[in-house]
């Protein structure tokens, strides 16, 4: 876990680095701060993917009791994909800046790429501890990974989904699907089966 939480530190890390003083005369300050505002939404999108997977990988790994060889792999991938987000994000931010619409187009489809190639991974570490349910704690339910599968397989169809919209409609569109995705994970945090018991606790009626 120490090894999986210095990745994150250094992944945010590097995404702050993006976002930079802008080379303007004096007396233009604000505006050349205002026309990096693609810096920024790029910036929060790929922090709040950030911040979401590791609340995520908390959460899976408070439920984990022992690890295997297999288990380290699939994490290694988790890590090694959510390492790349860096990269389009930058990406994303010189694209809009440049104002260049094709260019916009590809940059959005490329972030969708490397977010659902995330969520893939996390389809893999899923579906790994569902197959090995002796790794986990005794309280963990039976199905609580095989229904966090879902959450995976959403994000994979939800990325590719806003990549195609993004590259053949509006690149703003998918930018916008970017910002709400971690949103939705943040809220699901604590896994759907844990959700779905939420409401049914909430909504039960009173005796």
């Amino acid at each position: 876990m120490a090894f999986s939480d210095a990745i994150f530190a250094i992944i945010i890390t590097l995404l702050v680095l993006d976002l930079r003083v802008p080379d303007v005369p004096p007396g233009r300050l604000l505006s050349g701060l205002l026309d990096q505002w693609p810096s920024y939404v790029a910036y929060l999108a790929s922090y709040s993917y950030v911040a979401v997977v590791w609340l995520n990988h908390k959460a899976a790994f408070n439920r984990i009791q022992q690890a295997d060889r297999g288990l380290h792999f699939v994490n290694l991938f988790v890590l090694f994909s959510t390492a790349l987000l860096p990269f389009p994000t930058i990406v994303v931010s010189d694209a809009l800046q440049e104002h260049n619409n094709a260019d916009q187009r590809v940059a959005v489809a490329f972030y969708a790429l490397i977010g659902a190639l995330l969520c893939a991974t996390w389809l893999a570490f899923y579906h790994y501890l569902a197959r090995n349910p002796d790794l986990l704690k005794e309280q963990v339910k039976d199905d609580f990974f095989r229904v966090e599968r879902v959450r995976a397989l959403t994000g994979v169809v939800l990325y590719v989904l806003a990549g195609l919209v993004g590259y053949l409609v509006a690149p703003l569109i998918g930018l916008a699907v970017f910002l709400l995705l971690p949103v939705f994970y943040a809220i699901t945090s604590a896994g759907l089966y844990q959700l779905r018991l939420t409401r049914g606790l909430t909504h039960r009626p009173p005796r």
